[in-house]
């Protein structure tokens, strides 16, 4: 599934990578006078969605300039060596904590195995190989990819994971969020527009910093945000003071958990996913509670292993 968002105005193809189920993981390709940009990549079996949406573009794989990365988690950044290995003239714009993993990722590859175990690494995310060093360029605050005259920004924006950038396109108005965003899943939509909840990674979750990252968004007053899950969503001031509400609510429920009797990551999960569909169902969800929690389950299962790690570190 590929979704157009004002093609002819502002060249921004999001690409459904096909990564769990649809409409879940995008990624991005932006084009400007014949040159492209992918914009994060998914894994390696998403590699022929993307090469589909550049030939429909009427683009060859020797034209796009760029692969940038937001961030390095898998469902991300997994295929980028391998796409890397079909884009001939690309470079690799990755945050500089992630540029040690793109050039050798066998430190990620160990990571996830030991979570998934291989058979899963295999269904879910492929082969995962390197990208050579001499591609690979570092993308420090404020580094700027030229995408054929078009400056793309690229903002340290640490919260969600320590290695994480946006990407702002002034053209568009739009950053390009990653997961610093959080996710927006299209089922949730209701006539009040799009909502989001906060996502953690299961080690790097911070969420001081993760509101000030969300707090250097807004301040650009963008138009858009190119989220990875799942697209476009207008509407960012709203939905960013949201994102910050939630991440102090789940910073108290961590804390209650911790300081509760029993099992604190059954406390701590069930409250979250208490909270999150009575904010779906607030925001006037066309789901069903039960759908609601579905859909939301692992998301409430990754935050809550986030908020265990932040409170173990911070205790």
């Amino acid at each position: 599934m590929t979704l157009a968002y004002d093609p002819a105005e502002h060249g921004i193809i999001a690409v459904d990578t096909g990564f769990h189920r649809p409409v879940f993981d995008a990624a991005y390709l932006l084009v400007e006078n014949g040159r492209a940009a992918f914009i994060d990549c998914g894994t390696q079996h998403s590699i022929p969605a993307l090469l589909a949406a550049l030939d429909a573009q009427g683009l060859t794989p020797a034209e796009v300039d760029w692969l940038i990365l937001t961030h390095v988690h898998l469902d991300h950044a997994g295929g980028a060596g391998a796409l890397m290995r079909c884009l001939p003239n690309a470079r690799l714009a990755v945050h500089p904590r992630g540029a040690p993993h793109m050039i050798d990722p066998s430190r990620l590859v160990a990571g996830a195995t030991a979570v998934y175990g291989e058979e899963e690494m295999a269904r879910s995310y492929g082969e995962i190989v390197p990208v050579p060093a001499e591609r690979v360029v570092v993308a420090d605050d404020g580094h700027i990819v030229d995408v054929a005259g078009r400056p793309l920004l690229c903002v340290d924006t640490p919260g969600h994971a320590r290695h994480h950038l946006c990407v702002w396109d002034q053209r568009s108005r739009g950053w390009f969020t990653g997961d610093t965003f959080g996710l927006s899943y299209r089922e949730f939509d209701s006539p009040r527009g799009p909502f989001a909840v906060p996502t953690s990674s299961p080690v790097q979750f911070e969420p001081e910093p993760l509101k000030a990252s969300i707090r250097t968004l807004l301040a650009r007053d963008p138009v858009s945000m190119f989220l990875t899950h799942y697209g476009r969503v207008g509407d960012v001031q709203r939905m960013g003071a949201d994102l910050i509400e939630q991440i102090d609510a789940m910073v108290r429920m961590a804390r209650q958990a911790h300081a509760a009797d029993g099992d604190r990551h059954a406390h701590l999960t069930a409250a979250l996913a208490d909270y999150f569909a009575a904010r779906a169902h607030a925001h006037g969800s066309p789901l069903s509670d039960a759908q609601a929690r579905a859909v939301l389950a692992v998301d409430v299962e990754l935050n809550a292993q986030g908020l265990e790690v932040w409170l173990d570190r911070a205790t």
